[in-house]
């Protein structure tokens, strides 16, 4: 189940310049269809959460997974853009729910020490489906056009609706509370005016929105406009996928040295840096072919290692200070995090920006100004360290 979210993600970049051509969309139309789905991602935190809560696990996982197959059908015969696009918002409410149930799953159903074990192999998977499924939906493409790609995720949801059917059975806590209303403002209001969580959120968003441009620009850049083939594209994001696992796995010993704040601190550092090292790229580097292609996406990967190491101890940061609500922040950060993210991203591509210089204003700009509020001792309620009450 964990893998249906970045396989949707991954799948069809190398066929975005194609499936422009055929709908014959703008390049930041074809890009909406991965804001589309991250961020309907972040608002099926807030509406999908407490269903699992109230109806259980499994039967939200069985709705997610049919959800997830029926809008790949869709995106397979759309014959209107307007349909795909349709079709993207409700495979990223089907991947949330399944991404939802997963790790809700294994906090159901094993202790705090395996269940970290667990994370670990589910965050494995998803790192590892970056670095595989764009050559995956590469050769798909180049085979049998791009509409292969969304039948592979058909048909690999056919295959974890089996799966799940006849082996996943329901975990959720018979001491469960189920709120009377299931959406109540008077839930979150307690997070949201905390200036700390807003804070750390803030980053996260911040991270994520520099990705989310760096994934829906890259394809058009290298593909389009620097002629590079789908399967070179395929090879170039796979080895920065490959650098972002292997920061991922490297992120925990960096974090027990630094600490939190100061692991927060060198990640927007990195990305800060990441933008200059790409202005200097575009300004006095090669203008074509793979050199071209090389200059954009060496910053992108000091991107990457800056994500790996910024997105965990953010993450606790934001949730420190709610440990008798852990659910209901968790919720709103991941709300925050996909959705703001894919908003901003939404608004950058609105302008006539070109890919390198759109990821470096969204990451250059709110990274540096994060860091400037950490040097103001009267805002550190919003940024020291705080813990658990």
């Amino acid at each position: 189940m964990v893998v249906l979210s970045p396989l949707a993600i991954d799948i069809y970049l190398p066929s975005m310049p194609v499936m422009a051509q055929e709908f014959a969309v703008s390049a930041a139309e074809i890009q909406s269809t991965l804001v589309l789905f991250l961020f309907s991602m972040g608002v099926g935190q807030i509406l999908i959460g407490p269903l699992a809560d109230k109806f259980g696990r499994r039967p939200v996982a069985l709705a997610g997974i049919g959800l997830y197959i029926l809008s790949s059908a869709l995106a397979v015969f759309a014959l209107e853009f307007s349909w795909l696009q349709l079709a993207r918002v409700l495979q990223g409410l089907a991947a949330c729910a399944t991404s939802i149930v997963v790790f809700s799953a294994v906090r159901d159903s094993f202790t705090a020490k395996d269940s970290a074990k667990i994370y670990s192999y589910l965050n494995g998977a998803i790192c590892v489906i970056p670095a595989l499924a764009p050559t995956l939906g590469g050769l798909l493409a180049l085979q049998f056009g791009w509409r292969s790609t969304f039948l592979f995720m058909m048909g690999y949801g056919l295959i974890a609706l089996l799966f799940v059917s006849r082996f996943f059975r329901e975990t959720k806590p018979s001491t469960t509370i189920v709120q009377k209303g299931l959406y109540r403002w008077s839930q979150y209001r307690p997070v949201v005016s905390n200036g700390h969580f807003m804070f750390y959120a803030t980053a996260c968003m911040t991270g994520m929105a520099a990705i989310v441009c760096y994934v829906s620009y890259s394809p058009m850049w290298l593909i389009d406009h620097l002629g590079v083939s789908e399967l070179a594209f395929s090879g170039l994001f796979g080895l920065n996928a490959f650098v972002n696992a292997l920061a991922c796995f490297v992120a925990p010993l960096i974090i027990r040295r630094l600490g939190n704040r100061r692991s927060v601190i060198v990640s927007l550092t990195a990305m800060v840096f990441s933008g200059v090292c790409q202005v200097l790229a575009q300004w006095f580097g090669p203008q074509s072919g793979m050199a071209a292609a090389f200059s954009f996406m060496l910053p992108m990967m000091l991107l990457c290692i800056g994500f790996a190491l910024l997105l965990g101890p953010a993450t606790t940061m934001a949730l420190a200070g709610f440990g008798e609500r852990a659910g209901t922040a968790t919720a709103m950060l991941g709300f925050i995090q996909m959705s703001g993210a894919s908003f901003l991203a939404g608004l950058v591509q609105l302008s006539d920006l070109t890919a390198p210089f759109a990821v470096t204003l969204v990451m250059v700009s709110l990274a540096t100004l994060l860091l400037v509020m950490m040097c103001f001792r009267g805002l550190n309620h919003w940024h020291q360290e705080q813990f658990a009450h």
